[in-house]
């Protein structure tokens, strides 16, 4: 199906237009063409009874009579038939004339008085009107006697078998143009399909590597369109070594600036309780967390640069359900799992795990006995919508109140509402931060099974 504003309907169009302009101006030549064919064999016809009648005219009077009535066809012998002659002499004070009995009690006008140029023969054809309204094609012609007399021989057919042989031509000509358009437009389309199915191949090649389908565009394309493709590779892989190097440079400074930290707050920790050292290591670790906040920040926005990555949901769910399980195995925790498996994170793996693993860490943590956590993908086969992914993890534990669960959701990295649970603070921050990279958001509410709800929504395939 040809999309509006696309490159296939523009040519099609194009293509449509000049097919109809080149075929409406073909039919009028040959229309125009045909009618002057079909008017010169008419005119020779009326010219074979012109010279008929002319030389009878200028036969000597012993041969009989100059003026036969029918000339060989019998429509001169029927009332107003269309079909007509005419003899007037003109070098009498009264001019005499003489007619077909199919004119009965009427006349053919001088074309010469209507304003007629003659021809390089001396006669001159028109259409006139004729008697009872009819239209006709008519030749006369002067012929100079000498001493017997000066005349105008005139012969008359009905126009109207010109007008129904052309009608008849112009009809057939408008269904065979018909067909042809037809023909030819469906011609075009086939080939604004075959011609820019190249470009439909580097269209759905994007889509895969956009998905994860595919690493770069795969193929033999056309000499037009392969520059494209290798353009395009060459910038997915320099994008992916743009990434790595970002990632390598990350690395270099976390380490860069850990070890001398460190150093900064062991010699602080050495110092006892003096107030100095205790000021060191306050800043220091302020330091620290700015450093690992940013260098966190920076990591995963390089990570998100990676094109078409995919990830399914449901593995990285059941292994980290399994792997909580063991760590707080302690506590008897049930982690309960609901993921279906054509779940699919437009993201990667390591980030998946990350977010989720935090959440569900975090709900370990809080719950009296049990943690579940469902998947679902509400969009899923509704065309033209965002697709996404939905994992909900609740426990039940004592929840969160609506001002706790704002404080979170600010994302004020190190916060903890309760010093007495181990960690850093810093896991939903993480989370916060990662889904908003991508597009997503984390949302807390209260638990069906009465602790905390923890809702992430993320880009899905």
């Amino acid at each position: 199906m040809i999309r509006a504003n696309s490159l296939a309907l523009r040519l099609f169009l194009s293509a449509t237009a000049w097919t109809v302009v080149i075929l409406v101006a073909t039919g009028i030549v040959l229309s125009s063409l045909y009618r002057q064919t079909v008017e010169r064999a008419f005119d020779r016809r009326l010219n074979v009874y012109l010279k008929t009648l002319i030389a009878d005219v200028a036969a000597p009077e012993e041969n009989g009579d100059k003026f036969p009535q029918s000339l060989g066809e019998p429509l001169f012998e029927l009332p107003l038939s269309g079909w007509y002659w005419q003899v007037t002499r003109l070098d009498v004070p009264k001019p005499e004339v003489r007619s077909s009995r199919s004119l009965w009690d009427g006349g053919l006008p001088h074309l010469e008085e209507l304003g007629v140029e003659a021809s390089s023969d001396g006669s001159r054809k028109s259409y006139v009107p004729g008697p009872e309204e009819q239209r006709l094609r008519q030749v006369e012609r002067v012929i100079d006697l000498g001493d017997e007399g000066r005349y105008l021989v005139a012969v008359a057919g009905d126009a109207q078998e010109i007008a129904e042989d052309i009608r008849s031509f112009d009809q057939a000509l408008m269904v065979t143009f018909g067909v042809l358009a037809i023909v030819l437009l469906l011609t075009t389309l086939f080939q604004v399909r075959f011609g820019l199915a190249p470009l439909k191949r580097i269209s759905e090649s994007l889509a895969a590597i956009r998905s994860g389908m595919a690493e770069r565009l795969e193929g033999n394309f056309p000499e037009e369109i392969a520059p494209l493709a290798r353009e395009t590779n060459a910038l997915i892989e320099a994008n992916r070594e743009i990434v790595e190097r970002a990632r390598t440079h990350v690395g270099n400074l976390a380490h860069a600036l850990k070890t001398p930290l460190s150093v900064v707050v062991n010699e602080a920790a050495g110092r006892g309780e003096d107030p100095f050292a205790a000021k060191v290591r306050e800043q220091a670790d302020i330091m620290r967390d700015q450093v690992a906040r940013h260098l966190e920040r920076a990591r995963l926005a390089a990570r998100l640069i990676v094109v078409g990555t995919v990830t399914d949901v449901g593995p990285v769910i059941m292994a980290l359900a399994r792997t909580m399980e063991k760590i707080h195995h302690h506590r008897a925790i049930a982690i309960d799992v609901e993921a279906p498996e054509a779940a699919r994170f437009h993201g990667e793996r390591q980030d998946l795990e990350e977010m989720v693993g935090n959440l569900v860490d975090n709900a370990c943590k809080w719950a009296r006995s049990r943690v579940t956590l469902e998947v679902t993908t509400p969009n899923a086969g509704k065309p033209g919508e965002r697709q996404v992914v939905r994992i909900a993890v609740e426990d039940d534990g004592p929840g969160l109140s609506p001002a706790e669960r704002e404080q979170v959701q600010e994302a004020r990295r190190g916060l903890r509402l309760d010093e007495t649970k181990p960690g850093s603070g810093l896991g939903l921050s993480i989370v916060v931060q990662l889904a908003s990279l991508y597009g997503g958001e984390l949302s807390l509410g209260t638990a069906s099974i009465g602790g905390l709800r923890a809702e992430l929504t993320l880009p899905a395939i």
